[in-house]
C-alpha cells in the first residue's frame, strides 16, 4: 500500500485538556473558568462529577462569576463504560462548541468499578495472570481515552494527585510549616500526553504551571491563575486553522466517528470506508450494524422460504 505525503497545514482542533492537582487546589473551579471562556455560555458547559456532587457548590455563585451550568452526578461503578456513556449524552447537549468536563477521571482508574478493578477481576479468570490481564484492561482504557479524543467538542478532564506532605523552614522567621504536596497524578502513567495541553495546579497558589503543550502557552512562559480570558485566548487560537475532514454518513448525514468493534478500534476513516466496501456508500457504524442486521433478517426469510 502506498504512502500520501502533502503540505501540512494547521486545522481548526477541540481543546483535549487535563489538570492534575492536590485536593483544594482549585481544579474544579480552574477547569469552569476555562470552559466558560470558551465558549461565552454556561449552558454549553457539562459536567460529569464523579467527586460526590463537589461542582455544584461552584454552581449560581456570584462572587465567584460562576453561572448555572449543566450536570452529571455520576454514581459508582465508575466503570470505563459509563463514562462513556456520560460523554455521549453531554456532547449531544453541548454542541461542538460546547465543553465536556469530567471531573474526575481519577475515578475510572482507583475508583469502584474502574480499570484497577476491572485488571484484577480479569486477573482471577482461568488461563490468566496478573501480567496479562493487563492487555485485556489496558484496551478498555484505550476506549475510554479514544472516546475522549473522538468527541466533536472541547474535553476537560481533571486528575486527582498522590498527596505527600512536607516541613519547610521559613530562613527569615525560623517557623516551620507543613505543606502539601501532588507528587503523580491518579491515572495511567503518562495519561497526560493524550492532551493537547495539561496543567499541574499548586495547592497554595493556585498557580498552574504547564505539564504538556501544544499551543502557544508554553511559549510564552504561562504560569498563573486559570481565568475566562485564558479559556478565550485558547478557543481562538485552537479555531485559527483550515476547516478538518470531517466524514459525513451518507445514509444517516450524521458524523461518521470512530468505533470499537471487539477488541478493534476503528478510525472515522476507516468505519467510512469498510463502509463503502461492503455496502457501496461511506455510513456510520450505528447504519451500518442496522444495515447488516436488516440484511441477515432477508436471508433467514430466504432461507426458510427454501427449506
Amino acid at each position: 500500500m502506498g504512502f500520501t505525503f502533502s503540505k501540512a497545514k494547521r486545522e481548526k482542533a477541540k481543546a483535549r485538556i487535563c489538570m492534575s492537582g492536590v485536593s483544594g487546589g482549585g481544579k474544579t473551579l480552574s477547569a469552569l473558568y476555562l470552559a466558560y471562556g470558551m465558549t461565552g455560555d454556561w449552558s454549553k458547559v457539562a459536567v460529569i462529577d464523579s467527586e460526590r456532587g463537589r461542582a455544584l457548590l461552584y454552581a449560581d455563585r456570584s462572587d465567584l462569576n460562576v453561572g448555572e451550568f449543566l450536570h452529571c452526578d455520576l454514581q459508582p461503578p465508575y466503570s470505563p463504560d459509563r463514562y462513556i456513556e456520560a460523554m455521549r449524552e453531554a456532547e449531544k447537549i453541548v454542541g461542538e462548541d460546547g465543553v465536556i468536563i469530567i471531573d474526575s477521571a481519577s475515578h475510572c482508574w482507583s475508583g469502584s468499578g474502574g480499570i484497577l478493578e476491572i485488571k484484577s477481576a480479569i486477573a482471577q479468570q482461568r488461563g490468566k495472570t496478573e501480567f496479562s490481564a493487563w492487555g485485556d484492561a489496558g484496551r478498555v482504557q484505550s476506549r475510554f481515552i479514544d472516546t475522549i479524543m473522538d468527541m466533536n467538542c472541547h474535553v476537560i478532564i481533571t486528575l486527582r494527585s498522590k498527596t505527600e506532605y512536607a516541613q519547610e523552614k521559613d530562613e527569615e522567621t525560623g517557623k516551620t510549616t507543613v505543606k502539601k504536596l501532588g507528587l503523580k497524578p491518579i491515572q495511567k502513567e503518562d495519561m497526560e500526553y493524550e492532551f493537547s495541553i495539561a496543567f499541574d495546579i499548586d495547592k497554595e497558589s493556585h498557580y498552574a504551571t504547564i505539564t504538556k503543550d501544544n499551543t502557544f502557552l508554553d511559549a510564552e512562559g504561562f504560569y498563573g491563575v486559570i481565568t475566562p480570558e485564558l479559556g478565550k485566548r485558547i478557543a481562538d487560537w485552537l479555531n485559527n486553522g483550515v476547516e478538518p475532514e470531517i466524514l459525513t454518513c451518507e445514509c444517516c448525514g450524521k458524523r461518521i466517528k470512530m468505533a470499537q468493534i471487539g477488541d478493534q478500534t476503528m478510525s472515522a476513516k476507516q468505519v467510512a470506508e469498510n463502509a463503502e466496501k461492503k455496502f457501496g456508500k461511506k455510513m456510520c457504524i450505528d447504519c451500518v450494524v442496522a444495515e447488516n442486521k436488516k440484511a441477515k433478517e432477508q436471508q433467514d426469510q430466504e432461507n426458510n422460504v427454501e427449506e
